[in-house]
């Protein structure tokens, strides 16, 4: 990237899943996706994975993605190579530099990190030998910059705030792409409170800007009786104790 190009109008990566369920514990990963751009208007390159999770997949999930649980077992492949596979993936584009966009990345990177100890023995870090991630969350950038806003924040609320064209949602590529065109829009909209800010800077202040998002919603639902809680780790939230995950 040369030294006066902005790292949003530079290369990215995007990473999306579609899953069983919301629980990062239990659920599993039925379809992903990584997308990478070299500079915005270039042709994105596009690797999917279609999994067969080897359990059932809900209603209200296939709901949301339409994936079956026939077309599953007929299309998908093994779990076990697959999340290999993207554990590869992800640290080959870290190390090359690439920032990440991975939109609510303490769901799918932490879904992806309890899936390869379910089915490989190994946690996600272990494959980031060289440079650690450098990740960029949509969701966490536009709480922080545009924290007043009222209004929902999923990426289809936020594709339609930033004009981002959003095509064929809950589709894992689909989603990637329009998350990386989300990051590309919210930097260029803030750009004059971003000026200076390295995507490796960007990365260690939303684990701050994402804490203080946590607590300040568990506040929120203290005050209005819910028991609900807020994880304010990011981009991974750690590992439960044995009995909490069984």
């Amino acid at each position: 990237m040369p030294d006066n190009q902005a790292w949003y109008e530079g290369p990215l990566a995007a990473f999306d899943t579609e899953t069983t369920g919301v629980d990062v514990e239990r659920d599993r990963i039925v379809s992903a996706a990584l997308v990478v751009q070299d500079a915005p208007g270039r042709p994105a390159r596009i690797s999917r994975w279609l999994v067969d999770p080897g359990v059932p997949v809900p209603e209200p999930a296939r709901a949301v993605h339409g994936l079956s649980d026939e077309f599953l077992q007929r299309y998908g492949r093994r779990p076990e190579p697959v999340v290999e596979e993207l554990a590869r993936e992800l640290a080959a584009v870290c190390a090359a530099g690439v920032p990440l966009v991975v939109m609510n990345a303490p769901f799918d990177l932490t879904l992806l990190d309890r899936e390869l100890l379910r089915h490989r023995d190994v946690a996600l870090s272990a494959y980031f030998t060289g440079p650690a991630w450098c990740v960029l969350d949509p969701r966490v950038l536009d709480k922080h910059l545009d924290r007043y806003r009222k209004g929902r924040r999923t990426l289809t609320d936020l594709c339609a705030h930033y004009g981002v064209v959003l095509d064929g949602a809950h589709d894992a590529a689909a989603d990637a792409e329009a998350s990386l065109s989300l990051v590309r829009a919210i930097g260029r909209r803030f750009a004059g409170r971003l000026e200076g800010l390295a995507p490796t800077e960007l990365h260690t202040r939303q684990a701050i800007w994402h804490a203080a998002q946590s607590r300040g919603l568990q506040a929120w639902f203290a005050a209005n009786g819910s028991d609900e809680r807020c994880d304010p780790a990011w981009p991974l939230r750690p590992q439960p104790p044995a009995s909490a995950a069984a």
